[in-house]
């Protein structure tokens, strides 16, 4: 997570970062200089030991367990392409290579999904592992592995384990990363063998941060708290059809060939049946809320009101205000904890590129991380045949066999994520050492599980879970139990009992298949035999798109689930009501897909699949908003309107686009708003001519997010309670039980308890829907916040723009200056890059050596270059494209690449963040993938010996 941050001055945008990198090569030096100062880190600290662990890139390695030669060629920026003579060479020198690069990463993401990390970092994570072996992903991925994987996918994930090994053979951990010679100091703790299961269970943690609307389920039923359903519906507004266009529009979703047209009446479906937006305060839900009080930065909120009708009430608040927290403390795998996850991905078909073969673009939007969470690599088999088949080039996981997202010598495809709804919550009733169950109690399913501490005691947890296998999150935390206890409840639930507890059901707690799909996915040549290795991605799910030399297409994969009439997964449900359970999965045939559609272009951005009104099954009632993937289908439709042609450049500038679609909606309404005070005139006159895109040297983009920021703060934040605002942000909210007027004895301090990067609102598309639809009602209520300080009482929309555009002005004089000249955006929105464990809490000597940064970047939230920040929090950058590539069809030799740090894992190496200022600045590298292009960029070759 990064961290908090502040403005800095001087620099040019995207100077600063590789001012930083130039230091951090001075860093062995100074921490040599160190030793000598008498900080204890003892001789582990000495120039040899920060370079034992650089992996050998030249020369011969025996590996025993080769059946023949392998040659490990790498670029100038360290990427690696294997070649080798059978699938099982393939994969072992995949591992072994990964290992070099990335082992210490590879192990805490084991320890991750394990939940393991306390015998990695000690006591402080207890917590969180006892909240991951509830979970239980280590245990899922080796009952997938034993019962559901083929025999073909046992046999590569063995030959990469035993890569694995091979590197790790004979090395003490200092040997492997400077990292564990950190950890030498305080641990005794040893790497041990890596095993298949340890790659599969990656997948899991995959899962967990793209697990569909969790945040939004929990955000609804707490925001009961304080808001009525009406007010909740407004702030999740239903999805716009008419403007922001569905993925699909002209495919079909079943095996019977059923078709459903954007334009037109669908064929075979039945329309009306999925679920829309804003389904709060249905059945199943907390119920009536106080009265709304006159809110604002220091002004007041109104009581909170009764229980609902299923019996959730404080009890569920509370619940739910503890499992947020056990979340957000959690490490990120690939996202932020739920939130913010994004990404783009379209494909241009052969009629409209300079070349006439497609064009593929992808750019996953995850955690900034350090090192990126994806590693670059070619698997090629010298001669393709049954018994090496693979010769595919892309993005993977360290610590995964295969590639996730790029192309082979017949196929490319791209990932994002589809948000579809495969989580839900339900508040379980606990009576004794069972839950209620249709009128009965049922036992509980219970096992035991020690976590060992590194330098201290071991713990052992009690996991219970349902009959049908769900974990009981809230036995995590004491508090939670407690506040089951007292749960306040109506007449309509079950009798309190021993409480009430929240349970999970998820699809990535079922075996599954996804692992075997990465292998059939690196092997398709077709459409066809893509489709059936989709089929096999069961969790997440992604919006899959497709490109050959001739055609282009979408699919849907994933085990979605169907749910009982009038339960659409938005808010948790009444767990002892059996009507409220899965009823089952839509099959792959039932998924939507789109295949050669005539407009010759297909955009997945998280957006909504397919129009509800032309598709008989509720995926999600929380798909993202479509603001980037509008922009993007019009930058394609500007580009290839009178005939004209989409060329590779073009694609890598579509993503970089940076325009805000929500300062072009607010602007022309800003710039009419009458100021007194002449130097918030002065900034108001940056919005004069301003285009709105938000480049890092932009006065104009960083005065305008600061209003946006300001409008979302005295609009809505500041009427949300407590549990979804940022842990600064405190109010004075009326006491409990308290009547009459408003005064200091009925009046307490009340703060956010949300990290800055998790809080609401984050100012994502979401609220730029709920925006839109309130700008036709300006005396709504949300427009309405009191006095503050010299700041005057907002009465109506204009007032509060009025109120937004001053505080906005003040805002950045004090970070950024009186002197509006030197404003700029990029001066607020900056990205840190940290190493996720010891770069985090480790000595901050060891933080320095680790840790990069500050970039100054371009883009913004819900902008095709999503550098994503949280309005709630600030303006620093959360998330971001975590790598961008684009694949030309006509020639693979010709795509581009890049990804936001480097191949290595070694904070010293050179190439730990050598892709960083390209990314920042927009490039692209050249993806060499036939063995001349690749022979010609070859800069160092490793030969692999049996």
């Amino acid at each position: 997570m990064p961290p908090n941050t502040t403005a800095t001055s001087g620099d040019k945008p995207g100077t600063s970062g590789r001012k930083k990198g130039r230091k951090a090569r001075l860093v062995v030096i100074l921490l040599v200089l160190a030793l000598i100062g008498g900080i204890a880190f003892g001789a582990f600290w000495s120039i040899s030991t920060v370079r034992a662990s650089f992996p050998q890139t030249k020369g011969s390695v025996t590996l025993e367990g080769l059946s023949g030669p392998v040659d490990v060629k790498r670029d100038g920026y360290g990427i690696p392409q294997i070649y080798a003579s059978s699938d099982a060479d393939l994969f072992m020198a995949q591992g072994y290579v990964q290992a070099q690069d990335r082992f210490y990463e590879m192990d805490v993401r084991r320890h991750l999904t394990s939940g393991r990390l306390s015998e990695m970092f000690g006591k402080g994570q207890v917590k969180n592992d006892a909240f991951l072996r509830t979970l239980g992903w280590d245990r899922v991925a080796k009952q997938e592995y034993d019962t559901k994987l083929s025999a073909s996918a046992k046999q590569y994930l063995q030959a990469y384990a035993k890569g694995v090994n091979a590197y790790l053979k004979g090395k003490d951990g200092r040997d492997i990363s400077l990292e564990y010679a950190a950890l030498g100091f305080t641990n005794d703790y040893k790497p041990a063998e890596w095993t298949p299961v340890d790659s599969v269970a990656w997948l899991k943690a995959m899962a967990w941060d793209l697990r569909g609307n969790m945040r939004d389920e929990t955000d609804r039923a707490l925001m009961t708290s304080r808001l009525t359903p009406q007010q909740i519906r407004e702030l999740y507004p239903d999805y716009p059809y008419d403007r922001n266009k569905p993925i699909v529009r002209e495919g079909q979703y079943s095996a019977l060939g059923k078709s459903f047209q954007q334009d037109g009446a669908s064929s075979g479906t039945s329309a009306g049946t999925q679920g829309g937006q804003g389904t709060q305060g249905t059945t199943g839900t907390p119920g009536g809320t106080g009265t709304q009080g006159t809110q604002g930065t220091q002004g007041t909120t109104g009581t909170a009101g009764g229980t609902g009708t299923t019996g959730t009430g404080a009890g569920l608040t509370g619940q739910l205000t503890g499992l947020t927290k056990v979340l957000d403390d959690l490490p990120t795998a690939v996202g932020v904890n739920g939130q913010g996850i994004g990404s783009n991905s379209w494909v241009v078909s052969g009629a409209h590129t300079i070349t006439g073969k497609p064009l593929l673009a992808n750019d996953p939007h995850l955690s900034a991380s350090l090192p990126s969470v994806w590693y670059q690599m070619g698997l090629h088999c010298r001669s393709l045949s049954s018994k090496c088949q693979y010769d595919v080039a892309g993005y993977t996981f360290a610590g995964m066999p295969g590639v996730v997202i790029g192309h082979n010598g017949k196929i490319a495809w791209g990932m994002t994520n589809s948000g579809v709804d495969v989580s839900d919550l339900y508040l379980e009733k606990i009576s004794g050492d069972g839950y209620l169950y249709d009128g009965k109690v049922r036992p509980f399913r219970t096992r035991e599980e020690t976590i060992k501490v590194a330098g201290g005691s071991s713990k052992k947890i009690v996991v219970r879970q349902t009959a049908d296998g769900m974990p009981l999150l809230s036995d995590r935390d004491d508090e939670l139990v407690e506040v089951g206890r007292k749960a306040g409840v109506d007449t309509a639930a079950p009798d309190r009992g021993d409480g009430y507890g929240i349970a999970l059901r998820w699809t990535a707690l079922d075996p599954g298949t996804s692992m075997d799909a990465v292998f059939a996915m690196d092997r398709a040549s077709d459409w066809n035999g893509f489709r059936k290795a989709a089929s096999l991605f069961d969790v997440p799910s992604q919006n899959l798109i497709y490109a050959d030399s001739e055609n282009i297409g979408y699919t849907l994969p994933g085990k979605i689930p169907t749910r009982a009439t009038g339960d659409d997964g938005s808010v948790p449900a009444p767990g002892w009501d059996s009507k409220y359970r899965w009823t089952g999965f839509l099959e792959q045939d039932e998924l939507p897909y789109e295949y050669n559609p005539k407009r010759g272009y297909i955009v997945t951005a998280n957006q909504a699949v397919v129009d509800k009104d032309k598709y008989p099954y509720t995926l999600t009632t929380d798909w993202g908003y479509g603001t980037r993937s509008q922009r993007i289908a019009d930058l394609i439709e500007s580009k290839i309107k009178d005939g004209g042609k989409v060329s590779t450049d073009d694609m890598r500038q579509m993503q970089l686009d940076n325009s805000s679609e929500i300062a072009k909606l607010l602007v022309p309404k800003l710039l009419k708003l009458d100021l007194d005070d002449p130097e918030v005139r002065k900034a108001q006159k940056l919005l004069e001519g301003w285009d709105y895109t938000q480049d890092a040297d932009s006065a104009a983009a960083a005065y305008f997010n600061a209003v946006w920021r300001n409008i979302l703060k005295l609009g809505f934040g500041d009427k949300l309670p407590k549990e979804l605002r940022a842990k600064n942000q405190c109010l004075w909210v009326e006491r409990a039980g308290s009547t009459g007027p408003l005064d200091d004895q009925t009046k307490v301090r009340e703060c956010g308890q949300r990290d800055a990067d998790q809080a609401q609102p984050d100012g994502g598309d979401r609220w730029f829907e709920v925006v839109r639809t309130l700008m036709d009602k300006p005396d709504s209520q949300w427009w309405q916040a009191p006095k503050s300080g010299n700041r005057p009482a907002a009465h109506d929309r204009d007032e509060l723009f009025t109120r937004a555009m001053i505080d906005a002005r003040w805002e950045l004089t004090a970070k950024l200056g009186k002197d509006i000249d030197t404003w700029s955006w990029g001066r607020l929105h900056r990205l840190f890059l940290k190493n996720q464990t010891l770069g985090l809490q480790g000595p901050e000597v060891l933080q320095y050596a680790l840790n990069r940064g500050p970039w100054k970047l371009s883009g913004g939230e819900a902008t095709v270059n999503a550098t994503g920040w949280n309005a709630a929090g600030g303006y620093g950058v959360v998330w971001v494209p975590s790598m961008r590539m684009v694949v030309n069809l006509a020639d693979l030799d010709k795509s581009r690449w890049i990804n936001l740090s480097g191949a290595s894992g070694h904070a010293f190496s050179a190439h730990y963040t050598d892709q960083t200022d390209k990314w920042a600045d927009g490039d692209l590298l050249p993806w060499s993938f036939s063995a001349k292009s690749v022979d010609g960029s070859t800069k160092d070759t490793l030969n692999l010996r049996p």
